[in-house]
């Protein structure tokens, strides 16, 4: 009788421990918050469960998912480091980290140049502004105008004394990087933007070269898009070849801790594709501070 209810006992370990590892594979993670990067919402000690069918269950070992979904803006998600130390380490094999998704694919993002969210007006790159220079800037104005082969910005007009041209936000990139400081280009009855357009790439979507987004690009197609890509003098080469737009092959996500000080998001490890997405946070099921387990994740 002892040794049959030692069987009974040890077939019923078994099959709990074999029903949680199955539950773990298919339905749901745990996760627990390492750090204070996203306080208030979730604290460090923190454990979360993640449900694995929010975005499509990613299947063990692969980076095939079955089912659709994709994250929506500012929803807190669990992920696999795009980014770990040695780069042919298998993606379920890698570190996990969990952030607020911000950005989804085809957004645009005003960053600085940290790479955190302004919340400027957003704005097209090829969009046009007026700016105002000194008359005695002029000669150096149409060197650096020929030199950039910035076409059709012949003078449109006088005021406060200084002249005024219009240019793009591209152009206008451009003729900052290229003046140095020498020439003073002041925006008309506008502020001087502290922030860049970047688009989030989207899956079949061709997304533009600009200056200050292109080491982003080039490491992201690097990484994730199983081409070579380098920066050679301002310029983007992807498999050799020099490109002035890319078309990706899958979607990409931006992710952002709540405290600006932690650095564990995106403007640390880049864009994430959506092959390294594991899943949505959605309860808190154990806290060391009062009245949270059981909460929802916000």
């Amino acid at each position: 009788m002892k040794k049959n209810g030692l069987h009974l006992i040890l077939r019923s370990a078994g099959l709990i421990i074999l029903i949680v590892l199955l539950a773990k594979a298919f339905v749901a993670t745990s996760c627990s918050i390492p750090s204070t990067g996203m306080e208030n919402s979730l604290y460090k000690g923190e454990r979360v469960l993640v449900n694995k069918w929010t975005y499509g269950l990613r299947l063990p070992f692969s980076n095939t998912r079955l089912g659709k979904g994709k994250p929506q803006k500012g929803e807190i998600v669990l992920f696999n480091n795009p980014n770990p130390k040695h780069s042919a380490t298998a993606i379920f094999k890698r570190e996990v980290f969990i952030s607020r998704c911000i950005g989804t694919p085809g957004d645009t993002l005003m960053l600085n140049d940290e790479l955190m969210v302004t919340n400027e007006q957003l704005f097209s790159p090829d969009s046009k502004a007026l700016y105002l220079y000194p008359f005695e800037g002029d000669s150096l104005m149409n060197v650096i105008l020929k030199k950039l082969e910035i076409e059709n910005n012949s003078l449109t007009g006088y005021q406060d004394g200084m002249l005024m041209r219009s240019f793009s936000y591209y152009e206008y990139y451009l003729l900052q990087q290229e003046l140095k400081g020498k020439l003073n280009l002041k925006r008309v009855n506008q502020a001087e933007s502290k922030g860049y357009p970047f688009i989030i790439p989207a899956k079949g979507f061709t997304t533009k070269v600009y200056p200050w987004n292109i080491n982003l690009l080039c490491n992201t197609i690097s990484r994730h898009e199983g081409k070579q890509a380098t920066v050679r003098d301002h310029q983007l080469y992807v498999e050799g070849f020099p490109v002035t737009a890319y078309t990706f092959t899958q979607d990409y996500y931006w992710m952002a801790s709540n405290t600006p000080a932690n650095v564990f998001d995106s403007r640390l490890f880049g864009l994430v594709p959506e092959t390294h997405l594991i899943g949505k946070a959605n309860l808190i099921w154990y806290s060391p501070k009062k009245g949270r387990i059981f909460n929802r994740v916000q």
